[in-house]
């Protein structure tokens, strides 16, 4: 008969629920008034992400209601699931604005892409957790977990979508370095990124992204066209002042000055109408939600449930602030959701699904480790 352990219950990370719950207002709030228009009130952006909300709370009872070590045995079937998902995107996908990111499953377009930032993370955490011995890893050691990320790299760089793929490579580094390496593999490694830099410059990145980076260093040459983006961000981020014009009543937002205000520059939207007080206010509950997350990987029962957490706190923190640092121009712009924030269904799902394993590890703290 099944017995349900009140020590889920009691070891449910509460604090953590409450940051995310508030972090998701906040974005909702800022979506609402982003597509907001004075004829239709509240506009369709808003209410499929009230549904993705609904949708990914589901996922998340889903994911916490089973022990997260079960993805040790599932971690190359949600590999190869997420490859041909990536595969069917890439060459049979919706073509959106000359990319094919996009599978359309009636109800909402999927974007695969998302899915394989957490599909990379289990696959690492599980690789690291089998292998490791404490003596460090070896370059070739390190020979699979390098395959594991470039193959959904390059199918994703072939959609084209640069800022998802360098988001994969964030997170294999990051991850990696957690774990322990030899001097002698550091050294290489970091060799072999230098080295590729040059050649990426040369036979990968497409003229319009190249465009783009000349553009990040003086968004005046080119103010219609690849530097509209980044001063009107600036423009819009600046005019917030102290404590912004108020909501709803953001000038470069509801006069449609603001390029993809509910996407990639909805942390511009709220700057604008919450100002310099608002902005920090939601940055301190990003830099909050981050910490519990580290703190549960601290107490995690096993390395395993370390690596995912860690791998997961670190997708949020680095799309976070490469999506706030494009904004004010720090770097150059590239497709980054600002997570719990930006509308898009995949990237939230993706999310929610992360923060759900975030909730288990947490939950099974007390457990002891199988053998």
């Amino acid at each position: 008969m099944f017995r349900f352990d009140r020590r889920l219950l009691l070891n449910f990370d509460w604090t953590l629920l409450v940051t995310v719950v508030i972090v998701a207002a906040m974005g909702l709030a800022n979506l609402y008034s982003a597509t907001y228009s004075s004829e239709a009130g509240a506009s369709s952006y808003f209410f499929r992400q009230l549904y993705f909300y609904l949708l990914g709370s589901g996922l998340i009872l889903a994911v916490i209601s089973v022990d997260y070590r079960i993805l040790l045995t599932l971690n190359y079937p949600i590999y190869i699931i997420t490859m041909a998902l990536l595969c069917i995107a890439l060459f049979f996908g919706d073509s959106v604005a000359s990319t094919q990111r996009w599978i359309d499953l009636g109800l909402f377009r999927l974007q695969p892409s998302e899915l394989a930032k957490l599909a990379l993370i289990i696959n690492l955490a599980s690789y690291y957790y089998r292998k490791d011995t404490g003596k460090g890893f070896t370059l070739r050691e390190l020979v699979a977990p390098i395959l594991l990320t470039g193959l959904p790299f390059t199918l994703i760089l072939m959609q084209p979508d640069l800022g998802t793929a360098l988001m994969l490579a964030v997170i294999f580094v990051s991850m990696t370095l957690l774990v322990k390496l030899k001097a002698r593999t550091i050294i290489s490694l970091a060799s072999s990124i230098i080295c590729l830099i040059p050649i990426a410059w040369l036979y990968v990145l497409k003229p319009y992204q190249k465009r783009r980076i000349f553009t990040l260093f003086n968004p005046e040459l080119d103010p219609h066209g690849s530097g509209y983006h980044i001063i009107q961000s600036k423009i819009a981020v600046g005019s917030g002042l102290m404590f912004g014009k108020g909501y709803l009543k953001g000038t470069q937002v509801h006069l449609k000055f603001l390029p993809e205000r509910h996407t990639d520059f909805a942390f511009s939207v709220w700057a604008e109408e919450w100002g310099f007080i608002g902005s920090i206010v939601l940055l301190a509950f990003y830099c909050f939600l981050i910490l519990l997350a580290l703190k549960i990987a601290g107490s995690a029962r096993d390395k395993f449930g370390v690596l995912l957490c860690f791998g997961i706190a670190s997708l949020l923190f680095w799309q976070a602030f490469i999506n706030l640092a494009m904004l004010l121009g720090l770097l150059p712009v590239v497709g980054m959701p600002l997570p719990l924030f930006s509308y898009g269904g995949s990237s939230l799902l993706t999310t929610l699904l992360g923060l759900g394993i975030i909730f288990n590890v947490g939950m099974r703290r007390y457990m002891t480790s199988n053998p």
